[in-house]
């Protein structure tokens, strides 16, 4: 038998963002975290933030317990607008003040081009980072716009600033 082999049409979707996510168990206290924010991300997602196309939840590994999730969005602006609203926003704020015991990671990749990589306190290299040179994310690598060689000005203001996290 032949292999009925297919692909997709990407026309209708020139803006597509593919995001994918993963937290990370590093501490003992660190699988509380993970155990309480899944149930507030799955109710997130199911509420169909717009722009959201799809989202898929995914298990990196057991030992150390890392999970996380695959989404597509419209464009980088609903991910945006979705990223900087409640509980969003509340989530981020909290883990940047204190990760709970966890590492995070994002990776996003562009239709039009472009890729956006981040590792929040992982104590293992993962993904891009196991091959590239790991660099801060300070100045002009601080914003995920900028990290994907985008130009254009976010839509809505960031969630944590530079001056923020590190002060003045």
């Amino acid at each position: 038998m032949r292999v009925d082999r297919q692909t997709v049409d990407l026309a209708g979707y020139p803006d597509l963002v593919v995001v994918y996510l993963g937290m990370r168990v590093r501490r003992a206290r660190g699988m509380l975290r993970l155990l309480g924010l899944g149930p507030q991300i799955q109710k997130s997602w199911k509420a169909a933030p717009d722009g959201l196309l799809l989202h898929e939840d995914i298990v990196w590994s057991l030992v150390p317990p890392h999970a996380g999730m695959r989404q597509y969005w419209r464009d980088l602006d609903s991910l945006e607008r979705w990223t900087r609203s409640e509980p969003h926003r509340r989530w981020w704020q909290d883990f940047m003040r204190d990760t709970g015991g966890t590492g995070f990671w994002h990776e996003a990749y562009f239709m039009r081009g472009g890729i956006d990589a981040v590792y929040d306190d992982m104590s293992a290299t993962t993904g891009l980072a196991r091959f590239a040179p790991a660099v801060p994310a300070r100045g002009a690598m601080f914003s995920g716009r900028r990290r994907a060689g985008r130009e254009d000005p976010p839509v809505v203001e960031p969630v944590v600033t530079e001056t923020d996290l590190y002060g003045g």
